[in-house]
């Protein structure tokens, strides 16, 4: 396999009246003879599918694939997340996407891309002869958490997808098959392959990377054992194997993680990393940062400037926070505008505000903020994916479908709601196992709102059409919401019009 990197292609004009076009100078080649070969090549193979939890859309923007494609999936298609601007994404806002929306071909798009690149990392990477043992296995198992985390994204948004491989890049190699239709396989077949990368890494990760032998420095951002561990938690909870998932929660609570001490604080771009962060998608103001702060900051603010509101979240979802809750103040939901209007919500069924004052359609999220204000377009502000708070309301839930309430269920939760000062839960033996889940469910929802886990949350539960469509019928929206038909987004179109053996069957058409 050859890729041609062309530095310069000149244009060459003669002395007479004609000219001629020369063929591009071509300063390198990369080939399977020359690349992958080198500890340094491996490393630099790894951080490139790193890179892909930042990548941008393309379309000359750098929001990230979680701080933009998946916060659309999961976030605005359900109660909590809200966008005002239209479009396919105002459509996905509402519940009435369609196999052409944009952002569903980006979703597939860029988690396809993460597992691809995974897959060629891991193919060449095996081959290498100039790298340890160590140096291998522990590449491979960055390699293959990276790999699970694509495919757990994949199978959450659209269930049965196409299943490639490492082995699928050695059998091109090969014996190519680059036109071949692939069929979707089952959710659980993939699973299997989720399981064992996960298995792996877990078992061939470091805690963290302090005197790590093959990273030089403390590499904050690495797949770590908790971050594998704290992934096939999720995945076992999805396919409600609560039995499975109980221990891995207990396995991760002993690795030294802990809640950050304010909400607030957790957010900050000064703690990138702190005690609570499993596994976050980092990024740098000065080397590759991203447009956090632009699509989730507040419209005509006077400090923090020149900002979109593009992910917003409603209104309902806001006003069921109690007002002793930190995190309502987490949000630009009452200020006087750099055009000397007042920016409020509402009141009930108002729409023609006063002079001087302008109802927000939504409110804008501080959680990805700089509190101090700031204009810059770009931000080094991290995303997180993975974080100890949610294996602590995890393991509430676990236990709770196991065993009905328990003390220490009631406990794990209350541990979550005292950092932000939320009004505690009685006694376990106030509630039943269903009233527990909704008030689990409900402190997901405080707790994580827009980091890509609401609607994933609502369908583990069973409350993805009741939740939604009642928030849709509040909102004067239709209620669009049918299950099982939307336990799985479409398929984009422009997958199915090249893939014949990809069909939306019973998705929405």
């Amino acid at each position: 396999m050859k890729f041609r990197y062309i530095a310069l292609a000149a244009l060459m004009l003669g002395a007479a009246s004609c000219s001629k076009l020369e063929d591009p100078k071509v300063y390198s080649f990369l080939t399977s003879s020359n690349a992958f070969l080198t500890l340094s090549d491996a490393k630099a193979a790894v951080n490139g599918v790193y890179s892909r939890l930042k990548q941008p859309s393309g379309r000359s923007d750098a929001w990230m694939y979680y701080a933009g494609f998946q916060v659309t999936i999961s976030d605005l298609t359900t109660d909590i997340g809200h966008a005002s601007s239209g479009g396919d994404v105002g459509l996905m806002s509402e519940c009435q996407w369609a196999p052409a929306n944009t952002y569903l071909a980006f979703a597939w798009q860029h988690q396809y891309k993460l597992v691809t690149d995974a897959n060629i990392a891991l193919y060449n990477i095996g081959k290498m002869n100039s790298i340890t043992d160590a140096q291998k296995t522990q590449f491979t198992a960055e390699l293959r958490f990276l790999r699970a985390l694509g495919y757990v994204d994949l199978t959450d948004a659209f269930g049965p997808v196409i299943l490639v491989t490492d082995s699928t890049v050695a059998q091109n190699q090969s014996n190519p098959t680059y036109f071949d239709q692939m069929a979707p396989v089952p959710v659980e077949q993939v699973n299997q392959l989720i399981i064992k990368d996960l298995e792996f890494a877990a078992a061939n990760l470091p805690v963290n990377y302090v005197g790590n032998a093959v990273y030089s420095t403390n590499d904050i951002g690495r797949a770590t054992k908790g971050a594998a561990l704290s992934l096939l938690t999720k995945l076992y909870m999805r396919e409600h194997q609560w039995d499975k998932a109980l221990p891995l929660t207990q396995q991760v609570m002993g690795l030294g993680y802990d809640l950050y001490p304010s909400y607030a604080g957790l957010f900050a771009e000064k703690n990138k990393w702190n005690q609570e962060s499993i596994f976050s998608a980092l990024a740098d103001p000065l080397t590759d940062a991203v447009e956090i702060l632009n699509h989730f900051g507040p419209l005509n603010h006077p400090t923090v400037t020149d900002r979109w509101q593009y992910f917003a979240v409603t209104w309902y979802f806001w006003n069921t926070f109690n007002d002793a809750d930190e995190r309502k103040q987490l949000f630009y939901y009452d200020y006087e505008g750099s055009d000397g209007l007042h920016y409020k919500q509402g009141p009930p069924g108002a729409t023609n505000p006063p002079a001087g004052e302008f109802y927000m359609p939504d409110v804008a999220t501080k959680k990805f903020a700089d509190p101090n204000g700031s204009t810059t377009y770009y931000d080094g502000h991290v995303f997180p994916i993975l974080r100890y708070a949610d294996i602590l309301l995890s393991r509430a839930e676990i236990i709770n479908e196991i065993s009905g309430p328990t003390q220490e269920a009631v406990d794990l939760i209350n541990r979550v709601k005292a950092r932000s000062k939320a009004p505690q839960l009685g006694a376990a033996g106030s509630f039943t196992r269903e009233t527990l889940r909704d008030a689990i469910l409900q402190e997901r929802g405080w707790e994580f709102f827009f980091e890509c886990k609401r609607r994933q949350d609502l369908i583990r539960m069973g409350k993805y059409e009741s939740v939604v469509n009642t928030y849709l019928q509040a909102a004067k929206l239709t209620p669009t919401i049918q299950m099982p038909r939307d336990k799985y987004f479409s398929y984009p179109q422009a997958q199915t019009d090249i893939n014949k053996k990809l069909s939306n069957g019973d998705r929405r058409q």
